[in-house]
Parts: C-alpha cells; sequence; structure tokens
C-alpha cells in the first residue's frame, strides 16, 4: 500500500491562538510536527493541509509541502479528505498539527493496521491508536479521550468520560491518541457524512463514524504523545524538544518510503 501523511493546520485556536506558528526551541509547532511525521519510513511523503497562506509559507520555507484547501471545514478529517481528493495513495495518514511528540513507531502502526487483517481475518477502513492510561487523573479527565475495544481491536465508544466504570473487576484503561489512519475510498464517502448527535454531545467527531457503522482498527502503542492545546502544554513540551535531533527536512525526506511493502 501507499501511504501519504497529511498535517491539517489552521490558525483559528480559541485556547492558543496561532498555534501552528508558535516558537518552540527554535521551530514552529507545525515544523516540529512535520519532522516528526517523515520520521515515519512508511510514508511515501507528508503535506501540511491548511487554509492559510501563512502556514504555507512557512512550511514552504523550512523544506516542506503544504496543500491549499477550502477555509470552511469542520474538521481536520475534512481537510484530510479534500487533500485526499488531489493526491494519489492507497491510504491516508492523519497526523495532529498539535501533536510536536508524535511517535514515528505510532505512525507506522496505525499505517500497517489498515493493511494488516486483525483476528477476524478483516482488514479495516480506519485505524487508529491507544495507550494505557497509568494516572487516575488522566482516566478522570475530560481532556484526556478514552477508548474501549473488542476483543478484535476494533473501537466499541470513545469518551471523555471515565469508561469503562470500574464498579467490578478491575480492567485496563485506554486513552485515545488522535490520530488516524484512512483508506482512500472510505476517507472520500465519510467527507459527506452530516454530524451526529453522539458527535455533537462530546464533541469527538469518530463518533461519527461509529455511529454510521464503521469500524475503526485501534492499535494500542509503546509511545504516550502529548498535544499542544494550552499555553501549559507548551512550556510542558519546550524542554522536551530542546535536545531533539537536528536533522534537516531534506534529510529526513530522503529516508521516507522505505517501510515494507
Amino acid at each position: 500500500m501507499r501511504f501519504v501523511g497529511v498535517i491539517p493546520a489552521r490558525l483559528a485556536s480559541t485556547r492558543l491562538p496561532g498555534k501552528p506558528l508558535l516558537e518552540i526551541a527554535g521551530r514552529t509547532l507545525i515544523e516540529w510536527v512535520y519532522r516528526q511525521t517523515l520520521r515515519a519510513k512508511v510514508l511515501e511523503r507528508v503535506v501540511v493541509a491548511t487554509d492559510d497562506q501563512r502556514i504555507a509559507e512557512v512550511v514552504e520555507g523550512f523544506g516542506g509541502e503544504a496543500l491549499m484547501t477550502r477555509s470552511d471545514h469542520l474538521s481536520g478529517t475534512d481537510r484530510v479528505a479534500e487533500a485526499a481528493g488531489k493526491i494519489e495513495a492507497d491510504a491516508f495518514i492523519n497526523v495532529q498539527g498539535d501533536e510536536p511528540l508524535i511517535a514515528p513507531q505510532t505512525i507506522e502502526r496505525v499505517a500497517w493496521a489498515l493493511r494488516d487483517e486483525n483476528s477476524l481475518g478483516q482488514a479495516s477502513p480506519i485505524s487508529t491508536a491507544c495507550v494505557e492510561i497509568e494516572e487516575e487523573r488522566e482516566f478522570a479527565s475530560p481532556d484526556v479521550v478514552k477508548v474501549v475495544r473488542d476483543r478484535a481491536g476494533r473501537a466499541l465508544y470513545f469518551s471523555r468520560a471515565p469508561v469503562p466504570y470500574r464498579r467490578g473487576e478491575k480492567v485496563p484503561v485506554f486513552k485515545h491518541l488522535g490520530i488516524y489512519g484512512y483508506r482512500r475510498q472510505m476517507l472520500l464517502e465519510m467527507a459527506s457524512y452530516p454530524p451526529t448527535a453522539l458527535e455533537k454531545s462530546e464533541c469527538l467527531e469518530q463518533l461519527r463514524w461509529l455511529e454510521n457503522g464503521i469500524p475503526i482498527r485501534v492499535v494500542e502503542v509503546e509511545h504516550d504523545s502529548l498535544g499542544v492545546d494550552t499555553p501549559d502544554d507548551l512550556e510542558r513540551v519546550r524542554p522536551l524538544l530542546e535536545n531533539a535531533p537536528q536533522d534537516t527536512v531534506l534529510e529526513l525526506k530522503a529516508q521516507r518510503g522505505k517501510g515494507p511493502r
């Protein structure tokens, strides 16, 4: 399969205005995300999908590729779908534009989950990732999205509430990581789905897909990530990026597309 990484980015953030262009340890946030995404060798190409010329200019300035998209998209997936209509590939990996610490291994696991069959011998049209929650405060926080899976690794539900409720036997609980993989045809089809009741209640777009009966493969990964949504998040990631590798974007581009087929 041919995989393309798409990073949706816009400047209109209510909690952290101008987020993609904020500076962290000498680079903009969008550059950090782009560089991490390029480290996933499974991707043949990485594109920032944006509706803002300022973001496009910054991306092209550090050697990245930007694609202009419409300004009326309601979700990152809608923006990725528009990009997918202009790019030839079998599948697309949606990497959130505020995840500068996303692990390349996570991106690769999400990609291969679209290709591999699950324990029931089925391939999924959508994939995503989760990591086990170890801190009780994360389990209780509405800012941490939880996911519950069936035995085949498919999502049963996503919620901001602490699910599953542990009244009886204590079971592992999982945090959903904001990364998605989509087979191309499913991505283009989903763009026509209207918002659903559960999606609007929880403010989680992936519930729209579950409400429409689309199976979502959820792979457990080892590496957690930290999204930058608030000024406090920005200060938490800053020291973590100060000693990051100094590869150039051109060097990272030369390594892409070398994963197994």
